[in-house]
């Protein structure tokens, strides 16, 4: 297991490089949305109508982040549960998403996705939301302000820990932690 610093927007080569299990550390600019905001998107991408955000090489954290406190860039910002999203990745992968921020597993279709897109899902940590914040060094709504939490946020981190669960491989690090316990 290897440990890589990114720089968004990501690259093929940068995929390519990308194993299960890798420890990486996100600099540059990614975009949050969630359930409300996915489903907008793939609406928009259904009728053919321009997204908010051109996604191409860039990533989404899966987060609806808490308001921001006096002298904060942001509030809490921890993942949520990234399968509620699944139904609505392999549209916004097409679009170019080159990966996602989240926790928890993924199906076998958005595995499979990965595969055929040359994307990859990486893992936050659950219950670090404040220091995951710390990374966050600007965040501005750029869509659906009406969401709340929800909306579409443009965010500028630096070194943002992650970890790759599933590669553009078809490797998935929760089935290998569970097989190496067998």
């Amino acid at each position: 297991m290897a440990e890589h610093k990114l720089t968004t927007p990501l690259t093929q080569e940068d995929i390519s490089k990308l194993k299960s299990g890798d420890q990486v550390y996100i600099s540059g600019v990614i975009y949050t949305a969630r359930d409300a905001a996915h489903k907008r998107l793939v609406e928009l991408i259904d009728n053919g109508e321009d997204l908010p955000v051109e996604l191409e090489g860039q990533i989404i954290y899966y987060v609806g982040p808490t308001p921001a406190k006096p002298h904060q860039v942001i509030g809490s910002a921890g993942p949520t549960t990234s399968y509620r999203m699944d139904s609505l990745t392999e549209p916004l992968l097409k679009k170019g998403l080159k990966g996602m921020i989240g926790k928890g597993k993924r199906s076998q279709e958005v595995k499979d996705s990965l595969q055929e897109y040359g994307a990859v899902y990486f893992g936050a940590i659950g219950g670090a939301a404040a220091l995951l914040a710390k990374c966050i060094v600007k965040a501005e709504v750029i869509a659906y302000e009406d969401l709340g939490p929800e909306a579409i946020r443009r965010l500028e981190v630096k070194d943002f820990p992650a970890v790759v669960v599933n590669d553009s491989f078809g490797c998935d690090l929760y089935e290998e932690a569970r097989k190496s316990r067998a």
